[in-house]
C-alpha cells in the first residue's frame, strides 16, 4: 500500500464547496451556504481528528486541463462570490481532490477507484447543492452499496424547500441518515 494511502471504513465527501458561485442562482446559494459553513468546519475538524479521509469532489468549471491548485486559485480570485467560503474550506495537502465533469461525484471520475482503495463502505456527504450534485452523488453511492449520512445542517440548496425535498428523497429511497452533524453522531457513525 502506498505511503499516502489510508484505510478507513468512513470517508467525508465535500461536494462543490470549492466554488466561485458564478452562475445563475449563485447569489441565492451564497446566502444559504453561509449557514452551513460553521457546522461544516466543525465536522471537517472532527473527521480530521478521527483520521477520516476527506475527499473534495469538485466541479471543473469547464477547465478541462485543470487541477486542484488551479481550481482553488480560480475560486479565490478577488471577484469570486465564493471567495470567503473557499478560504475557510480550502483543502489541505493530505486531503484527496476529485475533479468531476458532471453532477455526480462518481460519473467519469476516479472516486469509484479511490474509495475501495481506502477501504470505505460508509460516506458522509456534505456540500452543495443538496438537490443536484449531492443528490446525484448520493444516488450513485447508494447503487454501489455505500451507507450514507447526509447531515442536514451541512448541505445547502438555493432554497430551503429544495434542500428538504432532496434530503427526504435520500432518506426515503436511499436509506440515508439525515440527522444534523454532531460529535456524538460522528462517533456513532464511525463505530458502525
Amino acid at each position: 500500500m502506498g505511503e499516502e494511502e489510508r484505510t478507513s471504513a468512513t470517508a467525508l465527501l465535500i461536494i462543490d464547496m470549492i466554488n466561485d458561485l458564478a452562475f445563475e442562482g449563485g447569489a441565492a446559494l451564497a446566502e444559504t451556504v453561509a449557514a452551513i459553513l460553521a457546522p461544516l468546519e466543525t465536522l471537517v475538524e472532527a473527521a480530521r481528528a478521527a483520521d477520516v479521509p476527506i475527499v473534495y469532489v469538485n466541479d471543473n468549471f469547464d477547465q478541462w486541463h485543470s487541477d486542484r491548485e488551479r481550481i482553488v486559485e480560480h475560486c479565490l480570485r478577488d471577484d469570486s462570490r465564493g471567495r470567503a467560503m473557499v478560504a475557510r474550506l480550502r483543502p489541505r495537502s493530505e486531503d484527496y481532490f476529485v475533479i468531476k465533469p458532471q453532477f455526480s461525484g462518481f460519473y467519469a471520475t476516479n472516486l469509484p477507484v479511490l474509495l475501495p482503495r481506502l477501504n470505505v463502505s460508509r460516506l458522509i456527504l456534505t456540500g452543495i447543492a443538496a438537490d443536484i450534485c449531492v443528490l446525484f452523488t448520493a444516488a450513485d453511492a447508494h447503487m454501489r452499496h455505500y451507507d450514507l449520512w447526509v447531515p442536514r445542517d451541512v448541505v445547502a440548496s438555493e432554497e430551503a424547500p429544495h434542500r428538504d425535498w432532496a434530503l427526504g428523497v435520500m432518506e426515503k429511497t436511499m436509506g440515508a441518515d439525515t440527522r444534523p452533524s454532531s460529535a456524538e453522531t460522528l462517533a456513532a457513525w464511525l463505530r458502525r
